[in-house]
């Protein structure tokens, strides 16, 4: 990765779907070289928020700024990811590299070796002669991250990347987010599993506001949790240490309805 680390900074945004706010006058600041969980509760503006990182959503109010050279990789809830789409997940991996190539572009050596790299972490290289649409979830999960990590783009932002999946899938994708982080990359990835999160280097606590900003052990502390997810939240009785387990029903709302 270039000197000096890429950076994306929010100040003040704020959000708005129709008389919905999303996301309320939020300050932040990513840098590269650590892994960011934004956590929260469905509706709580994890979507949104990585949609405005990644400069697919304009802010109602507010700004995004990008310093250094900021390519984003993209990568959304994996719920009803693009089965229809006729095409192998060799060829839904390879589409990585149409910023690098163009969409006729001819897939070089160079680019070969990218992708073969990208399809061995992800341990998908057995499955690119196959439809995609005909994978399972975990399987189709691991070709878009694969496609992503092929883009070799500086910032890697994840919808909620494992919520559903297989634990093998789980435990690769989320060894794939150490690994980038570690790289220099700006790692951002949505959850409301506590597990997750403190995997993470850093934990954003979301409720249309950030409730909390720091490591994990600072955040996933009682007080915010409570905060973030009220009634959602349970207290173990075998464990009195803290909370350990977090209902929340997963489902689309308005921050996913409106993409």
């Amino acid at each position: 990765m270039s000197s000096p680390a890429p950076q994306i900074r929010l100040n003040g945004v704020g959000v708005r779907f129709g008389s919905s706010l999303a996301l309320d006058h939020v300050d932040l600041e990513l840098t590269g070289g650590a892994s960011v969980a934004l956590m929260g509760s469905n509706g709580s503006g994890k979507t949104t928020l990585l949609r405005v990182l990644g400069g697919l959503l304009r802010p109602t109010s507010g700004a995004r700024t990008a310093l250094g050279d900021i390519e984003i990789a993209y990568v959304a809830q994996h719920q009803h990811q693009h089965r229809w789409m006729p095409l192998t997940a060799g060829e839904v991996l390879e589409m990585g590299r149409y910023r690098r190539r163009g969409l006729l572009g001819r897939i070089g050596k160079a680019d070969r070796a990218v992708l073969e790299h990208a399809a061995d972490r992800l341990q998908v290289a057995d499955l690119l002669p196959h439809t995609f649409g005909e994978l399972s979830g975990g399987q189709r999960q691991r070709v878009l991250v694969a496609s992503a990590l092929a883009s070799e783009s500086s910032c890697l932002l994840l919808d909620e990347p494992i919520t559903g999946l297989d634990l093998p899938s789980q435990h690769t994708i989320l060894d794939v987010i150490d690994e980038e982080a570690a790289n220099g990359r700006i790692v951002v990835v949505s959850t409301h599993h506590l597990s997750e999160a403190r995997r993470c280097d850093r934990v954003v606590l979301l409720d249309g506001r950030v409730v909390a900003d720091g490591s994990p052990s600072e955040v996933l502390v009682e007080e915010h949790l409570s905060a973030a997810f009220g009634v959602h939240l349970l207290r173990s009785d075998v464990d009195l240490r803290g909370p350990v387990l977090l209902l929340d029903e997963h489902g689309h709302d308005h921050e996913h309805a409106h993409g």
